[in-house]
């Protein structure tokens, strides 16, 4: 299978399909709201608003498997995102990203990317960047800045 052929919820409960996202460039992060990294969101909003009309997609899913930091229902963590940090990119209904319960969408981006621990993700705020055409570009470490990706993100969207 590939990137368009899985689905996700949204947090407004409306499932998704990511060929919705074909045509486009994807950053693909596990999210969290009470990590040191969740200032992140800030970064990637600005990604968001500044790529956004060109053809960038990002999709947040909420995940709460490393050391519970995003313990909140669906509904509170959209608030939070949105109220502290302007979230206007599409969040997902929170998942798992590891282990047997991990959302298929995870199974499948950690096996076309790995990472230091293999396949696992390692913390909050890993990042995966899709090109227009479904593939998986590269992965990211979760201290890695979303500004920081900005070059490989403009030069996806110029192809």
């Amino acid at each position: 299978m590939g990137f368009y052929e899985y689905t996700a919820v949204k947090m407004n409960g409306q499932e998704v399909k990511m060929e919705e996202y074909k045509g486009k460039v994807v950053l693909v992060v596990n999210t969290a709201s009470k990590c040191g990294l969740t200032p992140q969101l800030e970064g990637l909003e600005e990604l968001y608003k500044e790529y956004g009309d060109k053809g960038l997609a990002i999709l947040g899913f909420p995940c709460n498997q490393f050391a519970s930091q995003d313990p909140a229902e669906n509904k509170e963590i959209s608030e939070f995102c949105l109220i502290n940090y302007g979230v206007t990119f599409d969040m997902f209904q929170k998942i798992d990203v590891n282990g047997e319960n991990a959302h298929p969408l995870y199974k499948f981006l950690r096996e076309q990317a790995t990472g230091t621990l293999g396949n696992k993700i390692k913390w909050n705020f890993t990042k995966f960047l899709i090109d227009a055409e479904g593939n998986v570009v590269k992965r990211y470490a979760p201290t890695t800045k979303p500004q920081s990706i900005e070059k490989e993100i403009k030069s996806l969207l110029a192809k």
